[in-house]
């Protein structure tokens, strides 16, 4: 009889989920008496599914027009793009390859010249390689702050859109594109499976957040302006580093093409198919997670307070089973986000922090939980139906 009343009681929750989602309205979701029932596994499952659905529908809706005309805007920023189809598509969904050109700080002329050169220069044997013409004619073009925002609308549309696997996302570039690999696969490294830079300058960038995307380094023995060759080879053995001290990440190569300058006669076109062997892991065991210039409130599972964010703060903590670890915190509040592949709901969850449990509850799944997950990311991969947080900082 229990188990009736409850199955009862769960059809009723996801019955007044979908006549919400159904009706126009302008409140949130989170004034809904319902979005805060404690949800089973499966309830929890259909409402994500319901959820990113309706949400997928939002962004045709907002957005549907400028991925028609290959042009998305952002403020005063125009971003446009061409793309290309290979291969059949995979039942697990299409890969996206995003690729950055060359160029700079020139003219109009002279980049529209480079992203012509950037949407020919590679092929994939399966996926949508997408390259996007900067939105400006700058030194930075590929790492200023509007082109995160334009990247993940890149990335929702294409899924939306062409059926992209969102685990199955790759970024690459070329000269002045490879500067904005350096920087952007670090500072979006989780929407990446791995990344590639091509003939470009790191100009300091830290490769700490790449714990968990694969990297290579492609770079011709004598491109020596900007002293590119050197800091190639330095950036790659920072990742060498990296790897010895933590053995499952930091997965990388390191490729100095003899005898070649700024252009590698394409021998860099095989870390195509080395970006390919890729899935992004969604849901890593350990995080490390190091602020950049661009300030971003989530990485992967975790979330932090925007007023809280400075550059060069940093987060790394482990997950084992229920367990969650925090090895370093510069933040004072932290948020951890859960779903059914990372815990077993029935039982506790514990956060450890220098050596004591902090946190040791069970928590449980809501709508508004996965309501607002979505909302944040518009990733399925990145979907969580609980959130525990705390002010658990480190000891000096």
């Amino acid at each position: 009889m229990m188990f009736c009343v409850e199955t009862v009681m769960a059809q009723r929750v996801i019955e007044q989920l979908k006549t919400w989602l159904a009706q126009p309205r302008s409140e949130n979701i989170a004034g809904q008496k319902f979005a805060r029932k404690s949800l089973s596994q499966v309830e929890a499952s259909e409402a994500a599914k319901l959820l990113f659905s309706h949400k997928q529908q939002l962004i045709r809706e907002k957005y549907g027009k400028q991925w028609e005309e290959k042009r998305l805007t952002e403020g005063k920023y125009v971003m446009k793009f061409d793309y290309r189809v290979f291969g059949e598509k995979p039942a697990d969904g299409r890969s996206l390859y995003i690729s950055m050109h060359g160029g700079g700080h020139t003219s109009d002329a002279v980049n529209d010249r480079q992203w012509s050169n950037q949407i020919r220069l590679y092929e994939p044997d399966e996926g949508v390689y997408l390259a996007p013409r900067a939105a400006v004619n700058d030194w930075n073009l590929w790492f200023q702050p509007h082109v995160d925002t334009l990247f993940d609308r890149i990335i929702q549309l294409a899924v939306a859109y062409m059926d992209v696997n969102p685990d199955k996302v790759y970024l690459l570039g070329y000269s002045a594109g490879g500067d904005g690999a350096y920087r952007m696969a670090p500072r979006l490294a989780d929407r990446w499976a791995a990344a590639s830079m091509m003939a470009g300058h790191p100009g300091g960038v830290s490769p700490l957040n790449l714990r968990n995307t694969g990297f290579s380094l492609w770079m011709g023995e004598r491109d020596s302006a900007y002293n590119r060759n050197a800091e190639a080879v330095r950036f790659g053995q920072l990742m060498d580093s990296l790897n010895k001290a933590d053995p499952k990440g930091y997965i990388h190569e390191t490729h100095i093409v003899p005898e070649r300058g700024h252009w590698m006669n394409r021998a860099d076109t095989a870390a195509v198919p080395w970006m390919a062997k890729f899935r992004r892991n969604a849901i890593p065991q350990k995080i490390v997670w190091r602020q950049d210039d661009t300030p971003h409130e989530s990485f992967y599972w975790l979330s932090v307070t925007l007023s809280e964010i400075q550059q060069d703060k940093q987060l790394i903590v482990e997950h084992a089973g229920n367990t969650f670890t925090i090895l370093k915190n510069d933040y004072k509040t932290v948020k951890i986000g859960l779903n059914d592949s990372m815990i077993d709901f029935d039982k506790p969850v514990k956060v450890i922090v220098n050596g004591k449990v902090v946190f040791n509850k069970k928590v449980v799944r809501t709508i508004e939980d996965i309501c607002n997950s979505i909302e944040k990311r518009s990733d399925p991969s990145l979907i969580f139906s609980a959130f525990i947080n705390g002010e658990w900082k480190m000891e000096d």
